[in-house]
């Protein structure tokens, strides 16, 4: 942990609130690659790559007396995925997809009520939906080509306990359809022992606070929980200059992963003509190629 970069402080002398304003802007610009580097490449991570769908952010969220949460992350966490779709996952069993219908009968012993994926959906909207589930294109013909009282019927996995996609179950979708022509999309599971909850992923939040740099340890963790309780979310991404390696170990203690400023800090418009960074290969440079730079520094500020 002591070699970790956040360890060390970023070159650029910003004042804290420039720093601020640098990192709200880069969260509100921020594309999805972004903001899911946050979540995974945090101390310790939030969640691994390839459990996280969607991805967007809000900047400045209100929580009360007249205070503001830096930002929340919201995310889908992705729950299950099709069988077929993950071919590296090993089966649940040795052997194999069962063959022999007393195994058959224990992997599928419990089921699911009815629950609906989509509701009166026009045809493009449906293949939509279909295809962000997991669906490949002839698997979703079939299922629109399924009679009024057919099933289509698939192999799914579901997450274990250390969160890997190992535990199969079977999957029922069934197609209804109205006389104008929009569809509505049901399904039921059959599992072993727990009910996968969801048909792929499930809305997940997360705080990200911006730590000023004259801020102590007691201070900035008042305010991560009185943010957190204001706002409903346990998971937080602390986002800081530099930090202590024991200061780092208390905030993980207290459920919160730690991210670099410098990893999130835009670049700025820069002339090497004027910067005052000398042991820069381009420094001095006229007509230089770098329009932006994550160290320019004006000569002026230079110290």
């Amino acid at each position: 942990m002591p070699n970790h970069p956040l360890f060390y402080p970023i070159a650029d002398e910003t004042s804290a609130v420039d720093l601020r304003d640098q990192l709200q802007i880069a969260l509100a610009i921020a594309d999805a690659t972004a903001l899911k580097s946050l979540l995974i490449n945090c101390l310790p991570s939030i969640a691994a790559p390839e459990r996280i769908g969607a991805v967007c952010a809000e900047v400045g969220v209100p929580t009360h007396d007249q205070q503001a949460a830096d930002g929340i992350l919201h995310f889908e966490a992705i729950q299950c995925v099709l069988a077929t779709a993950a071919p590296a996952v090993e089966p649940h069993l040795s052997g194999g997809w069962p063959r022999d219908s007393r195994e058959l009968a224990r992997l599928t012993q419990h089921e699911s009520e009815m629950q609906t994926l989509g509701h009166h959906l026009p045809l493009a909207p449906t293949v939509s939906l279909l295809a962000e589930s997991g669906f490949c294109s002839k698997q979703i013909e079939e299922i629109l080509r399924l009679p009024q009282d057919g099933w289509h019927k698939t192999w799914w996995y579901a997450i274990d306990h250390r969160g890997d996609f190992t535990i199969p179950f079977l999957r029922h979708i069934r197609v209804l359809r109205y006389p104008d022509g929009c569809l509505s999309v049901q399904y039921r599971d059959f599992f072993e022992q727990d009910n996968p909850g969801c048909f792929t992923r499930l809305p997940q939040k997360a705080l990200v606070f911006l730590r000023s740099p004259n801020c102590g340890f007691g201070e900035t963790l008042r305010q991560i929980n009185d943010q957190r309780q204001a706002l409903g979310i346990s998971r937080v991404v602390l986002v800081c200059n530099t930090i202590a390696e024991l200061e780092a170990q208390a905030f993980i203690r207290q459920g919160i992963s730690i991210y670099s400023a410098a990893d999130l800090i835009l670049p700025t418009q820069s002339n090497c003509i004027h910067c005052g960074r000398h042991e820069c290969p381009m420094n001095g440079t006229i007509n230089s190629p770098v329009a932006l730079c994550h160290g320019y520094l004006p000569e002026s500020e230079f110290v």
